[in-house]
C-alpha cells in the first residue's frame, strides 16, 4: 500500500497545526486495544458496539457472529465506521475509519489474521470453513474494512483534524 498523504482541515484545527503524518495513524490503528464499530439497522437506527479489531493488509478487520446485531446489519448495509483512540481530552490521537465491510473467507488470510488476533489481543481463534471458531462452538464471520476515508483527530496543543482519502 502506498503511504497516504493527509490533508489538514483548517476549519477544525489550531492555526499552528499541521497535518498528522500517516505513521501516527498507522501506529494508532496497529496498537489499538479496542475499537467502536458503527453499523445501521434495517430501520435506519444506528448500532454501536466495542470490539477488538486488527489493522493489517491495508484494512481494519473485525469479527462477529452472523446472528449478532452487527452481523444482521451488515447483511443489509456494508457501510461502517470504526473509531479508536484515547479517552484523554488533551493528548493523543483519535482515528475514524470509514468504508464498506467485506467478508474475508480466504483460509490463508484467515490463518494470518488469527495469528494477529492472538498476538495483539490474546484471542485464540481457529479457522474452519471460512470462519473463525472458538472451541468449535462459536463461529464468527471475519470482515475487512478497506478505508474509503480516515479522519485523524489530534488532541492537545495544537489540536488538528487530518483527512486521508483512498481511491
Amino acid at each position: 500500500m502506498t503511504e497516504p498523504v493527509g490533508t489538514l482541515d483548517a476549519r477544525f484545527s489550531d492555526p499552528s497545526a499541521t497535518a498528522r503524518p500517516w505513521s501516527d495513524v498507522d501506529k494508532t490503528l496497529t496498537y489499538a486495544k479496542i475499537s467502536w464499530l458503527s453499523t445501521v439497522r434495517s430501520d435506519g437506527r444506528p448500532h454501536v458496539t466495542p470490539l477488538p479489531a486488527v489493522w493489517a493488509y491495508g484494512a481494519l478487520h473485525f469479527c462477529t457472529g452472523a446472528r449478532e446485531q452487527k452481523g444482521k446489519n451488515l447483511e443489509i448495509n456494508p457501510y461502517v465506521a470504526l473509531t479508536t483512540g484515547t479517552a484523554e481530552q488533551h493528548e493523543g490521537l483519535d482515528v475514524v475509519v470509514e468504508g464498506a465491510a467485506a467478508q474475508v473467507t480466504d483460509e490463508s488470510r484467515l490463518l494470518e489474521l488469527a495469528g494477529l488476533w492472538k498476538d495483539r489481543h490474546a484471542w485464540n481463534f481457529r479457522v474452519r470453513n471460512g470462519l473463525f471458531t472458538q472451541d468449535g462452538e462459536h463461529d464468527a464471520l471475519v470482515f475487512a474494512v478497506t478505508p474509503a476515508k480516515i479522519l485523524a483527530f489530534g488532541k492537545g496543543e495544537p489540536f488538528s483534524q487530518t483527512r486521508f482519502l483512498f481511491s
